[in-house]
């Protein structure tokens, strides 16, 4: 069978693809048995055939490191002696999205943006964002260490949008010397401040530093499958924990039911209310806090959708002691899952399946259904 071709790998520029090397039938099967060896212990849970993904073009947002000069950037990673190795044409990225990179790429040069060098701590463009929506509409965000070169940019922006169909444009502001892509602070410069991003029925806003799953095809997949096991369980009330824009809980809306999604992030809330409010959905509420402390509600259902790291100990104890008849998991993370099912055992884990989000890697995102015993 072909495998996917890349000359970044072939010469050893980028090994991000761990898995490039294997035919991408193997990687599904070898994903699915990984997950299954680690839920063997539950007895009851039948597996549904895993959702494969396209093997190339399927990445909807690009993390590019600046590096290089102002006139020559380049835009992908740094190499181990800190110098930037050009990524622009990674097969992974949407098309729509690699034919944007050239053109931002000259922005770099037309507004005079130096990039940021590691070594020497000077510079200012540290990392350039780009998440691209169904639509072909783009949102672009450039992180800088500080405000100095934002008027350039705004006097350059005119330049950009007559090339690209940017609907939102922003800097975020990183001072810190240190591994941390983003800052806290966002200017918007743009008119608009928020990415159409069409998925099954729902257009969800996404806002500059709300998070959206990088596989937008495989997203949709994901919400279909879990709305139709959500909707077979029929519960009257639905909690969405880790809810982010609101995927899940947006997905779950129906007449007579009440949904609510908990987020620690604000603008992923301020993303979720502008769907809701723009889809008429006055069943759903939103609300910002830590979803491992949700307080007092009586749900029927709860739908999880944590971290690599898992719900923990905290909300594992609180889903047990609540009143839900049933939980949907989704988890990019098999181990963590694996720990998290064992904490509640007063649950059966019924159906799973795989959705493969991350070809070419070991990554991958699981979807379980649980009944109470």
């Amino acid at each position: 069978m072909r495998r996917m071709q890349c000359d970044y790998y072939a010469r050893a520029e980028c090994r991000s693809c761990a898995w490039i090397e294997r035919p991408y039938a193997d990687q599904l099967a070898a994903k699915q048995a990984h997950c299954e060896s680690l839920l063997a212990g539950h007895r009851e849970l039948a597996w549904e055939a895993p959702q494969a993904s396209a093997e190339a073009g399927f990445r909807n947002k690009a993390k590019m490191v600046v590096a290089g000069t102002t006139d020559a950037a380049t835009l992908g990673i740094l190499d181990p002696a800190g110098r930037g190795v050009d990524l622009r044409d990674c097969g992974l990225h949407e098309p729509g999205l690699r034919e944007s990179l050239p053109v931002l790429a000259e922005l770099v040069a037309r507004a005079g943006l130096t990039p940021y060098d590691v070594a020497a701590r000077r510079g200012e463009l540290k990392h350039l964002l780009v998440t691209r929506a169904p639509s072909g509409e783009l949102m672009v965000r450039w992180v800088l260490r500080s405000q100095e070169p934002v008027a350039r940019l705004r006097k350059h922006l005119p330049w950009l949008l007559d090339r690209l169909p940017v609907a939102v444009a922003s800097v975020n502001l990183q001072p810190e010397h240190k591994a941390v892509l983003e800052g806290e602070r966002e200017i918007v410069l743009s008119d608009g401040a928020t990415l159409r991003m069409r998925v099954n029925h729902l257009d969800l806003h996404l806002r500059p530093q709300s998070f959206f799953q990088t596989n937008t095809a495989i997203a949709a997949a994901l919400y279909r499958q879990a709305t139709t096991w959500v909707d077979q369980a029929h519960p009257r009330e639905v909690w969405d924990l880790y809810c982010g824009v609101g995927g899940f809980a947006l997905h779950l809306a129906r007449e007579g039911r009440r949904v609510r999604g908990v987020e620690i992030s604000p603008e992923a809330i301020r993303s979720a209310e502008h769907t809701r409010d723009e889809a008429g959905l006055p069943g759903v509420g939103f609300e910002v806090g830590d979803a491992t402390r949700v307080g007092a509600g009586r749900p029927d259902l709860v739908v999880v959708n944590p971290p690599r790291r898992g719900i923990g100990p905290e909300l594992a104890a609180w889903i047990e002691a609540s009143d839900a008849r049933g939980v949907v998991y989704s988890s990019c993370n098999a181990e963590s899952l694996a720990r998290d099912l064992d904490a509640l055992p007063s649950y059966v884990a019924r159906r799973a399946r795989l959705f493969d989000m991350f070809p070419q890697t070991a990554h991958h995102e699981v979807l379980v259904a649980l009944t109470r015993a």
